[in-house]
């Protein structure tokens, strides 16, 4: 088994988390720059692969996304990202409608280190959780988030570290969705296990 597998499946364990079906393996829908098959493009941001993973940069004129085709309930997410220092992007979740992604329609586990209210950026899901002080920052390197969605639990852990753990029951399911709003994103992985 893959050794990003096995670190996924024993930090479940860790937490408790089942599965259903027996399934104890993720699927991926974002691998080394493969996957732009699974997602709807919403706005006007060019998103290509290059170098093994789906980038989108500056040349967007307004907020834009990569919106799974299938929809999410309970699930662990494992997502690489890289972010500049000036990026405003997100992984948002349970989205109600593919066409309206905000963080009043999903949750948004944001990536946003210039955000002017820095109390919702990086680290935080966007009026649900605030983010640790001091705020972590994610410009210029490799990140982890690692994203548990279980019933009315949301959890989501940074390069390692949990940001936020908390409960809301407001959203049980929908789409997922990555955004591009400023600066240079990139996404090289993204494996879901359904819980």
């Amino acid at each position: 088994m893959h050794r990003k597998s096995t670190a996924l499946l024993l930090a479940m364990a860790l937490a408790g988390c089942s599965s259903v079906g027996g399934n104890t393996r993720p699927f991926s829908l974002i691998d080394g720059g493969n996957g732009l098959e699974n997602f709807t493009r919403v706005g006007d941001a060019e998103w290509v692969i290059r170098d093994g993973s789906i980038e989108a940069g500056p040349s967007g004129k307004s907020m834009s996304f990569l919106v799974s085709k299938n929809t999410y309930g309970d699930f662990h997410a494992r997502v690489e990202f890289w972010a500049s220092s000036d990026a405003n992007s997100g992984v948002f979740l349970r989205c109600q409608n593919p066409l309206e992604i905000t963080a009043e329609t999903c949750y948004e586990a944001n990536i946003f280190d210039q955000r002017p209210d820095p109390s919702y950026g990086t680290g935080a899901i966007v009026l649900v959780a605030k983010a640790p002080v001091p705020m972590p920052k994610a410009g210029g390197r490799w990140n982890t988030y690692e994203i548990t969605a279980k019933g009315d639990r949301l959890v989501l852990v940074l390069n390692g570290k949990t940001t936020v753990d908390v409960r809301d029951g407001k959203l049980a399911g929908g789409h997922l969705a990555l955004q591009w709003g400023s600066g240079t994103i990139k996404f090289r992985t993204l494996e879901i296990l359904p819980l």
